[in-house]
């Protein structure tokens, strides 16, 4: 889980829009992807492992990952929500 305090400070690297935790129906609707094998990431390589965690741009049009509690915030490594 992310701090709450690291949460308000952290936004997108490319827009620069504030970041949310995703919910459910986002990583529910990501991991769907992924595992359909439908799911690149904005880099265009393909994703095979789901999501447990993620954040989501203010616009709702892109999550970024989080792995092992740390919020991977590279424009490259986020997925375009589908």
């Amino acid at each position: 889980m992310i701090d709450k305090e690291l949460l308000q400070i952290l936004a997108c690297p490319q827009t620069h829009q504030s970041l949310a935790l995703a919910d459910a129906a986002v990583l529910a609707r990501v991991n769907a992807a992924i595992e359909a094998g439908r799911q690149n990431n904005v880099g265009g390589k393909p994703v095979s492992e789901k999501l447990a965690e993620g954040l989501v741009r203010e616009d709702r049009k892109v999550v970024y990952p989080v792995r092992d509690g740390i919020p991977v915030l590279l424009v490259d490594e986020g997925l375009a929500l589908p």
